[in-house]
């Protein structure tokens, strides 16, 4: 039974799982019954893959001039706003899967531009699709030199995602073609532009912050090992990555392509759909990921270990967190509710990495902090588990790199992960221009008070 406003009690039966009141015999089964006790009108809305369309809910009114009935979802956390056939989520069994391939497989087993190719194109390449991929990727890495100018133009101390967002936004009006969205041609040459300037204008957010001299992209590397360079390159005539280091990133990379309908994904869609260029929609994605709840959480994860201090503070912390008193960061996930599948395959990507660059001494902590949390029954019970930022901020900061440039570290990979959704959005037939629904609160009908007779 379900209860509105006015304490009337609307009746549900879900025709699946009950016999209820179904009018339509076999086609009943996958309906849910609905009778409304305000008029005492029942009627009945079709379920399909265990969703019923919110706009079907318009029908029940109490009269002509109502509106109908809206469904009141904050956050959209029990609502689908798209179809979606690039990256599946069990949160429950802690699964992740690319389009049908399990995270961990793509972790072990691939690269990231081969992980792009199959998030934007549907499937995983065969050497000559990735051989070509990879050629235009590569002769797209080089930015227009006033974009460079644009960058010159912030403060030396800019926040290396402000900076990215807004020359992100930029690349738009250098590439005016970008506009024409419906043609396939047009939008495939933004896919190659954005996967491979992102990392060089990325790099470009850190040396401004270091002030150093920008470094032009060496196409003679790999993706992760172009950025790496680009990133740390100084006075010697050839920069060589550290292989492993080259690797970590790579993965790292697989590990943050993509995750769902996340805020970062549902702002690239939701400005998508007012038909505007890449650029723009992604530069909305990035905005998204700039906030602290979102690309955030692995700096709030190294500032909470360096709060604790040493090991044996870590017992006293939790007691803490037990008791509400303390927040435990880089556990538990509004999507897992067990493991997440992403932290297994970073944790090996930590200890690559720390073998090349030592020991993060927050380390020690981050482990012990990790073994009595998942031996207590407190967060066993609540499901909290480590999340793919418990150990990210450790990786980066070990790789030296400022806690500024974690977001920038995340939008890079994530840039593939938003172009596959633009994409699937704007061929999406069902889709139009995102316009979300509200329930009024103010006063109505007020008459206009001329200033001399306003009071506070």
């Amino acid at each position: 039974m379900a209860e509105d406003g006015s304490g009337n009690r609307n009746a549900v039966t879900d025709n699946r799982t009950t016999e209820g009141t179904a009018r339509n015999g076999a086609a009943g089964d996958h309906t849910l019954t609905v009778t409304d006790n305000r008029t005492g009108q029942t009627y009945e809305l079709p379920i399909e893959d265990g969703t019923i369309r919110a706009t079907d809910l318009r029908q029940i009114k109490t009269g002509p001039d109502d509106f109908g009935l809206m469904s009141y979802d904050p956050a959209f956390v029990n609502t689908a706003a798209c179809r979606s056939a690039i990256t599946y989520i069990d949160g429950d069994k802690g699964i992740l899967q690319y389009r049908g391939y399990p995270i961990e497989q793509l972790a072990e087993r691939s690269t990231f531009l081969e992980v792009a190719y199959l998030l934007i194109y549907g499937a995983l390449p065969t050497r000559e699709q990735l051989d070509a991929w990879r050629d235009q990727i590569t002769h797209h890495t080089f930015v227009h030199e006033n974009v460079k100018d644009i960058m010159r133009a912030f403060r030396h101390d800019a926040h290396p995602m402000g900076m990215l967002v807004s020359t992100v936004g930029a690349l738009s009006t250098f590439y005016p073609e970008a506009k024409q969205i419906q043609d396939a041609a047009a939008r495939e040459y933004q896919t190659y532009r954005l996967i491979a300037k992102v990392p060089t204008i990325a790099a470009f957010t850190y040396r401004h912050s270091r002030g150093l001299p920008y470094v032009y992209p060496d196409n003679d590397l790999s993706y992760p090992g172009n950025f790496l360079s680009m990133l740390f390159k100084m006075s010697e005539a050839k920069y060589r990555p550290d292989p492993a280091l080259e690797q970590a990133l790579d993965v790292l990379f697989i590990l943050h392509a993509d995750h769902e309908q996340n805020a970062s994904t549902s702002a690239v869609r939701a400005v998508g759909a007012t038909e505007v260029d890449p650029y723009s929609a992604l530069a909305a994605g990035v905005a998204a990921l700039y906030g602290p709840l979102h690309g955030g959480a692995n700096e709030a994860v190294l500032k909470m270990l360096r709060e604790i201090g040493t090991k044996d503070r870590v017992p006293e912390f939790l007691k803490g967190v037990e008791a509400g008193e303390r927040k435990l960061m880089g556990f538990g996930h509004r999507v897992y509710k067990s493991y997440d599948p992403r932290a297994k395959a970073i944790k090996q990507v930590a200890d690559d990495v720390f073998q090349v660059t030592g020991v993060n001494p927050l380390l020690e902590i981050a482990l012990e902090l990790e073994r009595i949390a998942l031996e207590d029954d407190y967060f066993i019970t609540r499901k909290l588990y480590p999340n793919v930022d418990f150990y990210s901020g450790l990786i980066y900061e070990a790789m030296g790199l400022p806690m500024g440039m974690f977001p920038v570290m995340f939008a890079i990979p994530r840039t593939a992960g938003w172009i596959a959704q633009w994409l699937e959005h704007t061929a999406d037939e069902e889709q139009r221009i995102a316009r979300p629904r509200q329930l009024y609160t103010g006063p109505l009908d007020l008459d206009y008070v001329p200033i001399e007779q306003r009071t506070k």
